[in-house]
């Protein structure tokens, strides 16, 4: 099968480097930040937006995408790229990290989950097949496999099981997905926690299956970072190179600089957006809470180095008295801002691979928003 990543350049003091994406004929550079649209559309965005922002690839959650619109609409439109005018690349998750945030409404099987809807309460169940089949309904240009995400503090007993049951459902996924590849790829998902051994093992047995590309998952879910930090030092050096890396559900700068600083070449969350919606924005100086009476007055824009069209045009005390007042285009201005921060901070970080600077600019926005 031909290999959807080219290595770039390599950081000669880490695992950072460089590299090429190749999604149905788009190629798409790394590392990269991918915003998250759970039910097809990154929120108080626009399509237009995102082609705008310059984001090449965008992730879509198949739980949420299964339950509404459902696979009926979702296959009249032949995808959720055609139903929500998105023309680039799309990466979708299993479900399996629903299974974890809503812990209460699912139950494990041997071959799947089932679980009540967070909508109706209606029953449904996913298994391997089935959710690679929801996930080419959506036309996903990477499917993720069905996994078992377990919770931060767990014993060995249940990180054992959950490796157990992810390698088995990372097979049957695999051998379901090579009757019909159909142009999309699937990743499977390594586990085991904050246990190094359980790790390397799950990234082993993994990586003996010629999936095009690997995915990290049970990170940045409650643990301390640094937990968070051994476990991808421990991984870093036996990540396959010929590969990409996928992060899952990392989000943060700190974060960021510590996984790529490790190999990592793929991350996605929605914590930039969320922030926004929230009144937090990410600027070359720090962190900005908008709501703060200290910017009431302010005729400066959100950050002066900042050349996105809203820091071009909009002053730091209107936009405040929009979130004071809940005025919608708080949210799409402030979302606009902290997606072409995160765009522009990827840009920056791959030319400091390139260039060999990276040390200098990891330490720079470390020191710069926290430890």
């Amino acid at each position: 099968m031909t290999s959807i990543f080219k290595e770039g350049v390599y950081d000669t003091g880490s695992y950072a480097r460089t590299g090429t994406l190749t999604l149905g004929g788009i190629q798409i550079p790394t590392p990269i930040f991918m915003p998250v649209g759970t039910r097809g559309s990154i929120k108080s965005l626009t399509s237009e937006d995102i082609s705008e922002l310059g984001y090449e690839l965008i992730l879509a959650n198949t739980y949420h995408l299964y339950l509404k619109p459902g696979k009926e609409v979702l296959d009249h439109f032949a995808g959720l790229k055609n139903f929500m005018s998105y023309k680039k690349a799309l990466l979708t998750d299993s479900g399996g990290f629903q299974v974890f945030s809503l812990a209460s409404l699912f139950k494990f099987e041997d071959d799947g989950v089932r679980f009540q809807s967070h909508i109706d309460g209606s029953y449904h169940k996913f298994t391997p097949a089935s959710v690679i089949d929801v996930q080419r309904s959506i036309g996903s240009d990477i499917m993720m496999v069905l996994d078992d995400c377990a919770p931060y503090g767990s014993d060995t007993k249940r990180l054992e099981l959950a490796l157990e049951r992810t390698h088995r459902w990372a097979k049957e996924s695999y051998q379901y997905w090579m009757e019909n590849p159909n142009g999309q790829n699937v990743f499977p998902i390594v586990h085991g926690g904050v246990n190094e051994s359980l790790r390397l093992r799950s990234l082993e047995t993994l990586q003996n299956i010629a999936f095009p590309g690997i995915a990290i998952g049970g990170l940045s879910v409650g643990e301390p970072r640094p937990e968070y930090i051994r476990i991808l030092e421990c991984m870093a050096p036996y990540l396959d190179k010929q590969r990409p890396h996928y992060l899952m559900g990392v989000g943060t700068v700190v974060d960021i600089l510590e996984g790529v600083k490790n190999g990592i070449d793929m991350f996605d969350c929605v914590l930039p957006t969320r922030n926004a919606r929230n009144g937090q924005v990410f600027t070359s100086r720090g962190k900005i809470n908008l709501r703060n009476e200290s910017h009431r007055l302010s005729d400066a824009p959100i950050d002066p180095e900042c050349g996105c069209k809203v820091c071009k045009t909009y002053s730091l005390g209107y936009i405040r008295h929009l979130h004071k007042v809940k005025e919608l285009t708080a949210f799409s201005l402030s979302t606009y801002h902290n997606l072409f921060f995160m765009q522009s901070f990827m840009e920056k970080m791959r030319k400091s691979i390139e260039i060999g600077n990276f040390r200098d600019f990891y330490a720079h926005w470390k020191n710069l928003f926290g430890s």
